[in-house]
């Protein structure tokens, strides 16, 4: 890995050599790569544009942060200012480096989208982007060359299973009762934690973090974000999120789903009353459970009830709020049991 290290150092190295005028462009670049980002872009997408792509979207991201939890630890490889006084760190994260997050994120997502688009501008655009996020990775100073790349393969083979079995898993859970739906997903959401946790028991015992990774991106200006990469906190987030939308998903698709037809003004209307109660969950409940959580344990817990209901909230709850307020319509038949769509 060491010739993988230097090289990657030596062409960084020419990246940050063009200068500190790109810094702000690309760290705006990046953020479309990030779970921020998509936490805005999602809601936006279920509630006011398509409500089948919204979900899609949601699916892919969380199966691929998921997965990409795990293989960092897995891997458990520095990041470039980790190692090397030679590369700046004009951003700075905590995680370890391999796989690119952003990359593998950005490859599902975007892919997600121009798979289910199907336009020439759509794949055009959602290339470029995924390109983009990778190269600004790069600049930044917080992946390898081999992390990106790694993080589009780890993206594109996501999103290429996801897309090969979508249907034969939609068919198959088509015909299951809502009770065995919920459990299905909150087994699903049980594994994704399983995945992480292994790698992260193996490390807490046979890994030791390198004050010298510490030192040095303290010395690169990483500031208060210094690398504390073994940590369970995304796995309890992505499965209690996962769980959240499934739920409300599984619930909401029962009843008939939602129709997002309606007015520009209507559509700003839902998105803007539904992103207060995505922020009022995901953050309040962050300071309120942050009280509470008196161990471990139970501050994962909480993590997970805090996720789940914001999931919950996009998936379910904001819809049903706008039904009420007359801002959209259910659709006019539902799912049986059986998974027949029967009119009401």
């Amino acid at each position: 890995m060491e010739v993988f290290y230097q090289s990657g150092i030596a062409f960084l190295r020419s990246l940050q050599a063009l200068g500190h005028g790109l810094v702000l462009p690309m760290k705006a670049i990046t953020f479309l790569g990030s779970e921020e980002f998509f936490l805005l872009v999602l809601p936006a997408l279920y509630w006011c544009i398509d409500a089948t792509l919204g979900f899609r979207v949601a699916l892919i991201l969380l199966i691929g942060n998921s997965l990409n939890g795990a293989l960092k630890l897995a891997f458990h490889a520095p990041r470039p200012y980790w190692v090397s006084s030679l590369v700046k760190a004009f951003a700075a994260e905590t995680s370890f480096g391999a796989p690119s997050g952003h990359a593998q994120i950005a490859t599902g997502v975007w892919g997600m989208i121009a798979a289910t688009v199907r336009r020439t501008w759509v794949l055009i655009v959602c290339l470029s982007l995924i390109f983009l996020i990778g190269f600004s990775r790069l600049y930044l100073g917080v992946h390898f060359p081999h992390d990106v790349i790694f993080g589009w393969l780890f993206g594109a083979m996501t999103l290429g299973l996801v897309l090969l079995f979508w249907k034969p898993v939609a068919n198959h859970l088509a015909g299951q009762s809502l009770g065995n739906l919920l459990l299905i997903a909150l087994g699903i959401s049980f594994v994704m934690i399983l995945i992480e946790l292994v790698p992260y028991l193996w490390l807490r015992v046979n890994f030791s973090l390198p004050q010298s990774w510490v030192d040095q991106a303290i010395a690169a200006g990483a500031g208060d974000r210094v690398p504390q990469p073994v940590t369970l906190d995304g796995a309890w987030s992505n499965a209690g999120a996962f769980f959240g939308l499934m739920a409300g998903f599984i619930w909401f698709y029962r009843r008939g789903g939602i129709d997002v037809q309606g007015t520009w003004g209507i559509r700003l209307a839902r998105y803007l009353v539904g992103l207060v109660g995505v922020l009022l969950l995901w953050r309040g409940l962050s300071f309120l459970f942050a009280l509470l959580a008196l161990n471990e344990l139970l501050f994962f817990l909480l993590r997970f009830v805090r996720y789940a209901l914001t999931g919950f909230w996009i998936s379910a709850g904001a819809p049903l709020l706008f039904v009420r307020l007359k801002w959209m319509k259910e659709r006019e038949d539902f799912v049986d049991e059986s998974g027949q769509r029967i009119r009401k």
